[in-house]
């Protein structure tokens, strides 16, 4: 697709934003252009999450965030949708009865989507999604890095016997041998756990962290350091729960914990992750019910936005 051939988002200065499309950024949907190198798909499913259910709005809610975003991304020098077609798939239609068979209609939809080996960002929906979406990854490319923000290490096992959680996606992959058990890594870990053994489970499952707290100690500049470190090296997956923020940044979420990140801290990390190879990401856990003022959907549209800047960078011919 040539550059004059890319349908960016509808002019706001013609159309006003509060009115139609209602895809993300008011992009064009992807039955609107030839083929796209990025595609946004949601996922409206929150049947695996533990405490305070509604992710399953959090697709549309995003979306409806997201009519402010503007063409031009100052942070990064960059028109992200400029650079190539990006496109809004609209969402993958799962069964709320039955995670099992859920989880495979996500895995067949993305397999699908990305055929054309254009690159997915996922608006969930519950964390129980990023293991679908590592298994059609893995596929393609093989052993994933995986780059997890969130404020829980979701490497528990099971819930009420039950394997299949929001809590248990990155035990699952591991074991699974999905992800690469030397460069993958959680940023943002907080709050109390069930035991120390929780820790060192996760350890053993491949992880390495970065806690919340460091960001009070360190610089973003040297934890975006620690990060390329550890994950560099291969193809990385991006996760990002929305609960890594702080509830005073994203109170619309089903299991906060105090003591979070905040939204410029987790928007110039990910402005960080430049260089590397990001094949895919999503962005999870946002339920609008708790979402007062639209601040977790706004944090998450520009989540959102930060990630589709860093990959049209790494898209952009080399000037030297």
């Amino acid at each position: 697709m040539t550059l004059n051939s890319i349908q960016g988002p509808i002019d706001a200065s013609l159309v006003p934003r509060y009115t139609e499309p209602g895809t993300f950024a008011r992009l064009p949907r992807l039955d609107d252009v030839r083929s796209a190198a990025v595609k946004i798909v949601g996922v409206p499913f929150d049947t695996g999450v533990s405490y305070r259910p509604g992710a399953r709005f959090g697709p549309g809610h995003i979306r409806a965030s997201s009519k402010l975003l503007r063409p031009y991304n100052p942070a990064m020098d960059i028109s992200p949708f400029a650079v190539h077609q990006v496109a809004d798939a609209g969402d993958i239609a799962v069964n709320a009865f039955d995670i099992v068979e859920a989880l495979d209609t996500v895995d067949r939809a993305v397999t699908h989507l990305g055929s054309d080996g254009a690159r997915l960002l996922t608006l969930g929906g519950d964390h129980t999604l990023a293991l679908p979406l590592l298994r059609a990854l893995h596929r393609e490319r093989g052993k994933l890095a995986v780059l997890h923000f969130d404020a829980h290490l979701d490497t528990w096992d099971t819930y009420f016997g039950a394997p299949y959680t929001h809590g248990t996606p990155f035990r699952r992959a591991s074991e699974e041998g999905l992800i690469d058990m030397e460069r993958s890594m959680h940023v943002g870990i907080r709050g109390p756990l069930y035991s120390a053994q929780d820790l060192e489970a996760d350890g053993v499952l491949g992880f390495q962290l970065i806690r919340s707290d460091d960001y009070q100690f360190d610089t973003v500049r040297s934890i975006i350091e620690r990060i390329h470190r550890r994950v560099a090296g291969g193809p990385v997956y991006v996760s990002v729960d929305i609960d890594v923020l702080d509830p005073a940044h994203a109170p619309g979420t089903g299991t906060p914990e105090a003591g979070g990140m905040t939204s410029r801290e987790l928007l110039n990390t990910l402005r960080g992750l430049s260089g590397l190879d990001i094949v895919g990401a999503d962005i999870v856990e946002v339920a609008p019910a708790y979402d007062h003022a639209e601040i977790t959907g706004i944090a998450a549209a520009h989540v959102a936005y930060e990630l589709l800047s860093v990959m049209a960078a790494d898209a952009q011919p080399s000037t030297s």
